[in-house]
């Protein structure tokens, strides 16, 4: 249990990392952003000033330098107009084949909701002003987006890369459980041959006791122990089945192997029918049964209960154990998760694989509540 606490504990360092970075990659390019517009504002009102000197100059004066200020503004929208938005002259915003006049009202109108106004000119005298209006570069604005391309574009390249590792670890974890579960198969199948040789053997010699009928059920519960482990690692073929009925079959075989102070209580609601491997889908409620009997420390009560909704059948087993907390919900099913200290942690997981895999199906904890019991639900399709 404790190695997945820590897992959690990296995942959560991992995107605490990941976020720290995006934020970092932000700020820093934001500062960068904002020196740049503060330059480019510089620029403007050094613009602005040589049009207000080239304005107010006469034949006298050199225009050299005033001239080439001008003519440096080679990136910066700009737009220059008088106090009542006419426009005066532009700079830097293409208008070819478009209506003019149009395109630049919708500029100023932009040019307005980005950035002060610049004053050129003022003769109060004749109540007289001139502004004006930019936009940010081209350059400024791909870098205000580079920061965003930017970590979306390594956002989607770790998703991918999470998606690929998660594919090869499950397909990898899949070949163990095919391997193992053949193997465990084929190593049961000679001891069990024999002991089935033996039944045969004291029913030759008129053997008549309640301890070779106890034995030969045994034997037949052994095989089909082999035979799940065996369509474990095949292809599962479900066929349309009576949910109820192999409910009941699987729960007068647990009844003579639990406490008897727990008491299993079938409440069928409907009889639904679905497509299950029912070996397989009584493993399943074998496991959820003695998991809830450990839970509730060998006595207590558990309830099963079929429903069903449009193409859907229901069975929730509820048990009056210790309960899970919230955070473990999707834990619980994790191999290798336990609370025992002598479990294994594959029993849940295996449940999870037999629905999911086999009967494309769905298990989860539909509620839990620390001291009173657990829920499960599980959702198969109906034949």
């Amino acid at each position: 249990m404790q190695f997945y606490e820590k897992r959690g504990l990296f995942k959560y360092i991992f995107i605490a990392i990941a976020c720290l970075i995006a934020v970092v990659s932000l700020i820093v390019s934001n500062s960068l952003v904002k020196d740049l517009a503060n330059e480019e504002r510089k620029k403007i009102e050094l613009w602005a000033e040589a049009n207000k000197a080239f304005a107010e100059s006469d034949e006298k004066n050199d225009l050299s330098l005033i001239l080439k200020i001008l003519s440096n503004n080679t990136t910066i929208p700009t737009i220059l107009c008088d106090e009542h938005d006419k426009v005066i002259n532009y700079v830097n915003i293409d208008i070819a084949g478009k209506d003019s006049l149009q395109l630049l009202r919708k500029k100023l109108h932009s040019f307005k909701n980005k950035h002060e106004a610049i004053v050129i000119s003022e003769k109060k005298d004749q109540g007289f002003k001139q502004f004006i209006y930019y936009d940010d570069s081209y350059t400024l604005k791909r870098l205000q987006l580079y920061p965003y391309v930017q970590l979306s574009v390594l956002a989607i390249f770790v998703m991918v890369s999470f998606l690929a590792l998660v594919s090869s670890k499950k397909a990898e974890q899949n070949k163990v459980w095919v391997g193992l579960s053949k193997e465990t198969a084929h190593q049961l199948g000679t001891p069990i041959s024999s002991l089935m040789a033996w039944v045969e053997y004291f029913k030759m010699k008129n053997i008549d006791s309640p301890f070779v009928s106890e034995m030969e059920k045994d034997v037949a519960r052994l095989q089909m122990i082999t035979d799940r482990f065996s369509k474990i690692g095949s292809v599962p073929e479900p066929i349309p089945s009576d949910l109820n009925k192999c409910m009941q079959n699987s729960l007068d075989y647990l009844e003579k192997r639990i406490s008897r102070k727990v008491t299993l209580h079938f409440e069928p609601e409907t009889n639904a029918q679905v497509l299950l491997s029912e070996s397989l889908f009584s493993w399943v409620v074998e496991n959820l049964t003695k998991n809830a009997v450990d839970a509730m420390a060998g006595q207590g009560d558990i309830y099963y209960v079929v429903t069903e909704k449009n193409s859907t059948a229901y069975l929730d087993i509820t048990d009056t154990g210790k309960g899970i907390p919230k955070s473990k919900f999707k834990t619980v099913f994790t191999p290798g998760y336990t609370t025992k200290s002598r479990g294994w942690g594959l029993g849940l997981s295996l449940v999870k694989r037999i629905i999911e895999s086999y009967h494309a199906g769905k298990i989860y904890v539909k509620s839990s509540e620390i001291g009173k019991g657990t829920t499960f639900r599980i959702e198969l399709k109906k034949a």
